[in-house]
């Protein structure tokens, strides 16, 4: 495993009524759901590690501590980034910062955890 601090990752998304917190069932309010947001964050950390991990091996969220800032409404674009901050075995943290078009609207700390993906589904059965 080749995985040194400063890979970074990005994952866009439109807003739409899917991704909402009415449509998520996160509130009545028709704009960018929390969980929506966290959900774009890992996808940005995914995909700054992916390519860099040998074969047979992923990365799997365990742990999301994050800010919602501002509310983005239907029809704005949203952008993540990830950088890996930190390396400690196969335990890997990511600053994570989500924008609209106008603003950040969130960020934080995402931590994911290198696993074997044929032991890892085994493990499920």
């Amino acid at each position: 495993m080749s995985l040194q601090p400063g890979l970074k990752g990005e994952a866009s998304t439109q807003v739409v009524y899917e991704n909402t917190a009415a449509a998520v069932g996160a509130g009545g309010v028709e704009v960018f759901a929390t969980p929506m947001m966290i959900a774009l964050m890992e996808n940005a950390a995914w995909r700054a590690v992916a390519d860099f991990l040998e074969e047979g091996y992923v990365s799997v969220g365990t742990r999301v501590d994050v800010r919602h800032l501002a509310a983005t409404p239907i029809g704005q674009r949203v952008r993540a980034t990830a950088e890996l901050v930190e390396v400690d075995g196969r335990r890997l943290v990511f600053r994570v910062e989500a924008y609209d078009e106008e603003k950040k609207i969130g960020e934080g700390t995402h931590e994911r955890f290198v696993v074997h993906l044929q032991r890892f589904l085994e493990r499920l059965k």
